[in-house]
């Protein structure tokens, strides 16, 4: 039984390719590629001479059960992408899911990625992300992504755009979620990289003014969390309010009816909000 190597590739700076990465492509029968013509000149720059085979999300499906047959055989084979890691917005899922599936061993041999490597100069949150690759260009979907953003508890998320949508979705985060922090990366490890961050409203109007926006790639960082706990906090304290007005009551008893009635929210933040309210009220 062969081994399938998963290789992560540069995504820009070819000085990112691990030794280890050379080797396990040198050694393998053949590697499954995305794109030939873009993974020829990473092959001819560290004089890798394994033969190519055509694997994309094109074909994925029906090359399978041919590789798969390769593994079983004895054959080792590596997949890689255009850059960074396979499976991340790119093809390889479903070869690594039946892969295991019928015992072959996976390997990893890690390396680029921009979605890690973006988290990590962002200067946000990073105690928990979620990563949603490409932001759905029909509107359905991506209603229903950004509302999933705007409510979800993870303290930082993760999108890909393209250069020629990246204003469009600056301007729709702009309106969805006024106020929150972002950064965004493009042309990660290039000569020409690029990463702007601050409240929304900053990183769009520099953008707009950038003559050089619509080139390459962008990872795009959102952070809402403090938007969303304000205004978790606020409508805490308009609920303290309704039940002292409407029963004539004071802080305390509304924030303990509060409590027996809003089993959802934390009773520390309706504690808070109490507190809160007895410094605005005094």
């Amino acid at each position: 039984m062969g081994i399938l190597y998963v290789v992560a590739t540069p995504i820009g700076n070819l000085g990112d390719f691990s030794p280890r990465a050379v080797e396990t492509l040198k050694n393998s029968d053949y590697i499954l590629v995305e794109d030939t013509r873009q993974t020829i000149k990473l092959l001819n720059h560290f004089d890798i001479k394994n033969k190519m085979a055509s694997y994309h999300k094109f074909n994925e499906r029906e090359k399978v059960e041919k590789v798969l047959s390769d593994l079983q055989s004895g054959m080792n084979v590596s997949l890689v992408s255009d850059a960074g890691t396979p499976c991340i917005s790119d093809p390889g899922y479903i070869l690594i899911s039946e892969a295991r599936k019928n015992n072959i061993e996976v390997i990893g041999v890690p390396g680029c990625s921009a979605v890690i490597t973006a988290l990590s100069i962002g200067g946000l949150d990073t105690s928990s992300f979620s990563f949603y690759g490409f932001v759905p260009t029909d509107n359905k979907p991506k209603k229903a992504l950004f509302d999933e953003i705007k409510h979800s508890k993870v303290k930082t998320k993760v999108l890909y755009e393209s250069p020629k949508r990246i204003l469009r979705l600056l301007e729709e985060i702009k309106c969805e979620m006024p106020g929150c922090a972002v950064c965004v990366c493009s042309e990660l490890t290039k000569v020409h990289e690029k990463s702007i961050s601050g409240k929304i409203e900053y990183v769009y109007d520099k953008l707009k003014e950038d003559p050089n926006t619509s080139k390459g790639e962008y990872v795009i960082l959102i952070s809402n969390n403090q938007i969303r706990k304000e205004k978790d906090e606020i409508s805490i304290e308009a609920l303290i309010i309704d039940k002292m007005v409407k029963n004539n009551i004071s802080i305390k008893e509304a924030v303990n009816i509060i409590n027996k009635e809003k089993t959802d929210l934390p009773k520390k933040d309706i504690y808070n909000a109490g507190l809160n309210l007895k410094d605005i009220l005094k």
